[in-house]
Order: structure tokens, then C-alpha cells, then sequence
């Protein structure tokens, strides 16, 4: 009974590493000396778990910070990788690993609080990857396990199954959870069966009102909040965090791990923004440096300004969704689906504010008339094209009000910018301009024709 009791502590934490179970585990085991050592126990659960691929060495945590990396590795393939092995990974999932995986979590904690900003991509991939972790986690339990767990840690996080929406206001202001997410009955929220029945039960003429509680909220309502709670309360943990860091001294263990996950985000970055050239083209398209010469004509046009009646369209739209792409992530239609924001692969937005945005405005000043002359809201609709709001500049603060918006196509273009779409024969073999580009680009290269390829022999020598 004890030993059940110890099981049922453990595997509150591993689903939520922030409750005060997990904060004694990380007292008396989190021993920062430790960070990078070789943890036998670790690896023993990891190699004896029988559903991991242990084929390949790199796929086993051998430490604290091992573990702490790949939790965020883990989120980055599952998300991309269309190929992605759940087996690589199975220990992720497996409740033995508990006490190493939430000292992990605080190792992350205090490695992305104390070195990057809170709405920094390395927080918010951190974030995800933790609410992704809980769902993986609960969908794993035996069901009455599950809803054992779960109910227990509303408990330990709301304390009263009759709360307001009020109490989530914070879910609801990140967008973590909507309102219409929820039952709600006068302002408050309906978790509870019987509470749901003595409210609605009279509305259900055709139905048994505990099967449309079922239905309507059963456990995934529950589940929803939990997730997104754990989610918040880890994003308020971070800010904790560095607001602390300010005033003792960062472990050299942190920062060096705070540097492992960097190296890492970038390397998966750059592994799922590479575009493959169609046709059989040989090699791929990487994240680089833009090349004019490679503009499909629509573009080239709009570069070099549009006469008023398109000037809006042709910016903000077209111009603005293609450069920043074409930049940024070219690979976008061979990962669609993928949620990708700019500060994935510009975290410090240093490409969009050197690179990409004074050529989009070049472009509107090179307009007839100049475009922000009688029109300097456009100013704030390209931010929000970009995905950072309705601001007048790109904010790490303000990602994600508003959508990264993807390149018209060339039918959209035809029929909104006609004006604009003066095909070569490299169009007929298209459907997209940003395919043009990649098209294009790989034809240079091969060439040996652009200013990338020089400048890359340059430094070579």
C-alpha cells in the first residue's frame, strides 16, 4: 500500500514535474555537479525499456542534460518528421525514468529562463514540448489510472471543481484554451458530472444527460485544462526564473547546457527547413542568403515597384509572405502542416529587421506613389503578415498574435495581381513563386553563377 501510494507521488510528477512532489525529488537529487555525468541508472532504464530502439548509440540519454536535450529534440522530430520513430523516444513515455525526467525539466527551466528571453523560441518550443509530453503521458495510462491522476491534480492545481472562467484567465489571454473550450453556466465551469446534471439535465429530452456529460466534457475537458495549466504555470516558472537570475550567480552546468540546446534547435532547424527541388533536381535547397536573380518575374516586378491600384496587394501580400520564405524557411510547402513561426529560425529576428524588411520596403518606396507616403498602416499590416500582430514593428513579445502568412499562389496571383504575372517558360513547371525561386536558385548554383557560391569559395580559400 505504501509502495502504491510512493508509485502514484512519482507519476503526479511525471505529468506534472512543478507539483511539490517534484520539487523534493529535484531537492534532494538535483545535484548541478551532476548535470553531465554519466547517469547508470538512467541509461539502464532507457536500454532495458522494451519498446526503445537501442540500435543506434545516439539515441540513448547518458546524463541529466542528455535527457534535458532530448525532450526538446523529441517535440522538434515528432513535429517534422514524417518519418518520425515513436520507438526512439519510448522512454519518454516510461513512468521508471520519473525522477530523471523532472530533474531534466528544472535543468531546462533554469537554462532557457537565465539565458534567453521568455517569449524566445527556445521557451516557447520548451512550453509545447511539455504539453505535448502530458497528453503522451495520460494517453498512455490505463483509463482509470488516467482519470485517477488527472482528477488528482486539478485537485492539487484548482482546488474547487465550482471555479469561474476568471481562474483561467491567464490560459485564456495566451490563447493557450478558449472560452468555447469550456461548459460554462453563469460564469462558472462545469467539470463535474453531477454538478452537470442537476444544471442541464432537464435540457436533455431525448438523451441520459450522464451520457451527454460523456460526450460533451467527459475526461477531455479535464484533461484540456490540466494540460494547458501545466503549460502555463511552466511559462510563469520561467519568468520566476529570470527574474531571479538577476541577482545570483548562473552555474557554469547551466550555461553550458543552455548552449546544447541551442546547438540543437538549430541543427533540426536547419535539418526541416532544407527544400528538395522538384523534377529529380540533385541536392537541396538550404536556408540562405536571397539571390535576386532568381526571382520569378512577379516578384521582380513588385521589387521594383507598382503603380497604384495593386501597390497594397502586391506588398503586403505577396511581397512580404514570399521574402520572408524565401529567407527564412523555403521548405514550407514540403512540410505543410508544420506550425512554424519566424523566430524558429531567426530567434533574435536579426535576418527580418537587416534583411528582410528593408527590401520589402525598398519595394513600397519604389511604388507610384511611394506606399507608406498615403498609406503607412501598411506598415503595420506587414508585421501582421509576418505573424508578429498588429504592431508597428516585429516583437518577440507580440509572435503569434497573428499568423505567419504563407506565399499566394500562382492562380491567386493571376486573379488578384494579374497585372503582375508575366510568365517565362520556368512558370509553366510551377505552381508557386516560391518554387520558382528554389527552381531557379538550384539552376544558378549549379552554374555557378550566384554571389553565394563566390562568396562561399571566398572564404574557402
Amino acid at each position: 500500500m505504501i509502495n502504491d501510494k510512493i508509485n502514484n507521488m512519482v507519476l503526479l510528477s511525471f505529468i506534472n514535474p512543478l507539483s511539490e512532489e517534484g520539487q523534493e525529488i529535484v531537492k534532494k537529487k538535483g545535484n548541478l555537479e551532476d548535470v553531465f555525468y554519466n547517469n547508470d541508472e538512467l541509461v539502464y532504464i532507457v536500454t532495458h525499456d522494451k519498446r526503445q530502439n537501442i540500435s543506434d548509440d545516439y539515441l540513448i540519454p547518458k546524463s541529466y542534460a542528455d535527457l534535458a536535450i532530448k525532450r526538446i529534440e523529441w517535440f522538434i522530430e515528432r513535429k517534422n518528421n514524417k518519418n518520425f520513430i515513436n520507438d526512439d523516444y519510448s522512454y519518454l513515455l516510461n513512468e521508471e525514468i520519473a525522477e530523471a525526467d523532472i530533474i531534466s525539466f528544472h535543468l531546462l527551466s533554469q537554462a532557457i529562463a537565465t539565458n534567453f528571453n521568455i517569449n524566445s523560441r527556445e521557451s516557447r518550443l520548451f512550453v509545447e514540448s511539455q504539453g505535448k509530453l502530458i497528453e503522451e503521458r495520460l494517453v498512455k495510462l490505463m483509463p482509470n489510472e488516467r482519470k485517477e491522476i488527472v482528477n488528482s491534480l486539478l485537485n492539487q492545481l484548482i482546488f474547487d471543481e465550482k471555479i469561474s472562467w476568471i481562474f483561467l484567465k491567464d490560459l485564456v489571454a495566451s490563447k493557450k484554451i478558449s472560452l468555447t473550450d469550456l461548459v460554462l453556466d453563469e460564469g462558472k465551469i462545469i467539470l463535474n458530472k453531477e454538478d452537470f446534471i442537476n444544471r442541464f439535465g432537464d435540457k436533455f429530452r431525448d438523451r441520459a444527460p450522464d451520457r451527454m456529460y460523456d460526450i460533451i466534457i467527459g475526461d477531455s475537458i479535464k484533461e484540456l485544462i490540466l494540460t494547458k495549466m501545466i503549460m502555463q504555470n511552466t511559462e510563469n516558472y520561467l519568468k520566476k526564473i529570470k527574474e531571479m537570475s538577476s541577482t545570483i550567480e548562473i552555474h557554469p552546468a547551466i550555461s553550458k547546457l543552455a548552449e546544447g540546446i541551442t546547438k540543437t534547435i538549430n541543427k533540426l532547424n536547419a535539418k526541416y527547413s532544407d527544400y528538395y527541388g522538384p523534377s529529380g533536381q540533385d541536392g537541396y535547397m538550404k536556408i540562405g542568403k536571397l539571390i535576386k536573380e532568381a526571382f520569378p518575374p512577379c516578384i521582380a516586378n513588385t521589387v521594383e515597384g507598382v503603380s497604384s491600384g495593386g501597390r497594397n496587394d502586391a506588398i503586403v501580400l505577396l511581397l512580404t509572405s514570399f521574402i520572408s520564405y524565401a529567407r527564412l524557411y523555403p521548405g514550407i510547402f514540403k512540410n505543410e502542416g508544420v506550425d512554424v513561426k519566424v523566430s524558429d529560425i531567426d530567434p533574435n529576428l536579426t535576418i527580418t529587421l537587416n534583411e528582410i524588411l528593408p527590401l520589402i520596403y525598398e519595394a513600397a518606396d519604389n511604388c507610384s506613389p511611394p506606399l507608406f507616403e498615403d498609406q503607412p498602416q501598411e506598415k503595420i499590416n506587414i508585421t501582421s503578415k509576418l505573424g508578429f500582430g498588429m504592431h508597428n514593428n516585429p516583437d518577440l513579445e507580440n509572435e503569434g498574435e497573428t499568423k505567419w502568412y504563407t506565399p499566394m499562389s500562382c492562380e491567386k496571383i493571376k486573379m488578384h495581381l494579374p497585372q503582375l504575372c508575366r510568365p517565362d517558360k520556368t512558370c509553366e513547371k510551377i505552381g508557386n513563386p516560391l518554387s520558382y525561386y528554389s527552381r531557379a536558385k538550384w539552376e544558378l548554383q549549379k552554374q555557378g553563377k550566384t554571389k553565394q557560391k563566390v562568396e562561399n569559395q571566398t572564404e574557402n580559400e
